[in-house]
């Protein structure tokens, strides 16, 4: 029995990415955090080298994305 569950509301529209702040996606199998407080959301991870690297809501879209870990 997994534990991890998805919101009602994401589960119907997977390709829009949650809104709160904190939400957690994968992108490229790396984590993703939406930064609170920002005047423009955005995402922050690292890239294939371990830099930190910052993406728009449109960029993780076209990048492709999920609540789950793909393994």
């Amino acid at each position: 029995m997994s534990t991890e569950t998805v919101p009602a509301a994401h589960a119907d529209d997977p390709t829009t990415p949650p809104t709160d702040p904190c939400s957690v996606v994968w992108c490229g199998g790396r984590p993703y955090v939406l930064e609170a407080g920002s005047v423009s959301p955005r995402w922050v991870g690292t890239d294939g080298r371990g830099r930190p690297e910052t993406l728009t809501t449109a960029q993780l879209r076209r990048r492709g994305w999920s609540h789950r870990r793909r393994r």
